[in-house]
């Protein structure tokens, strides 16, 4: 009954904990940030079919419109995994909610992401928006996606292993949600550290930052960090508890 009950509370915990790595993965809310750049050239759905970028994939090139209107002063930024999204509201507008929860305007624009974090360079080498730091795009990238399968197989196994057939597959997958949990933990420590060491600024503004040398930029972190953050410790206890009922199971027979 007891280790019923533990695998249960273990299933359980693994669920939520993957769940919230699904949701920071999938979701674009990993950098929210504002700035007060002012009105510039708003780019079209259309989009025209661009040369290569330095790593030999295909851009595409974004037809560019002036609104006919003034748009307000306040830029908001929100991008995560896949995709970069930028649009303006009102300046009392609060960064978090208008990216989430208020009507956005049909100017809002996006654009793939290219694996977040760090820009990559478009076209020619060197690029004004190159930053050389962008290898640390690929450890995060490498490290959130081993962290995703080591979750779902660490789940798979799990679940192959209710009826208690073989304590190996309950230390294998508690060992897998551990890795999964150290993994995103990584993640997160990366995204921080890429947050308060790298010129963010630079970043939300990049070509646009010639034109507003002195333009105010407010970073945030989203939503989707903090749901990554959240998933850590329940996939962290999750792993252990399946090591235990593992022990527990072993030590029965």
């Amino acid at each position: 009954m007891r280790v019923g009950a533990a695998t249960l509370a273990g299933g359980i915990f693994g669920l939520l904990g993957t769940l919230c790595f699904f949701l920071a993965f999938g979701t674009d809310y990993w950098l929210v940030a504002s700035d007060d750049c002012g009105p510039y050239a708003w780019p079209t759905q259309t989009t025209l079919t661009g040369g290569k970028d330095a790593n030999g994939t295909e851009i595409q090139l974004v037809q560019a419109v002036t609104s006919s209107s003034p748009p307000p002063s306040l830029t908001l930024h929100h991008e995560g995994f896949f995709w970069r999204c930028v649009f303006q509201v009102e300046p009392t507008a609060h960064a978090v909610l208008a990216t989430l929860f208020t009507n956005q305007p049909e100017s809002k624009v996006c654009v793939h992401g290219y694996l977040f974090p760090l820009p990559v360079a478009l076209g020619q080498v060197p690029h004004p928006s190159y930053d050389a730091t962008a290898v640390f795009r690929g450890f995060w990238t490498v490290l959130i996606i081993l962290g995703l399968v080591a979750a779902l197989t660490g789940g798979f196994l799990l679940v192959c292993g209710v009826p208690f057939i073989s304590h190996k597959l309950f230390k294998l997958g508690g060992a897998l949600l551990i890795t999964a949990a150290c993994l995103f933990l990584f993640t997160l420590l990366l995204y921080v550290l890429w947050m308060e060491a790298v010129e963010v600024k630079r970043y939300v503004l990049q070509e646009r930052g010639e034109a507003c040398p002195n333009a105010q930029v407010s970073v945030l972190y989203g939503l989707s960090f903090m749901v990554a953050a959240a998933g850590v410790p329940l996939e962290l206890i999750s792993g252990l508890i399946f090591m235990l009922v593992a022990r527990a199971l072993r030590d029965s027979k």
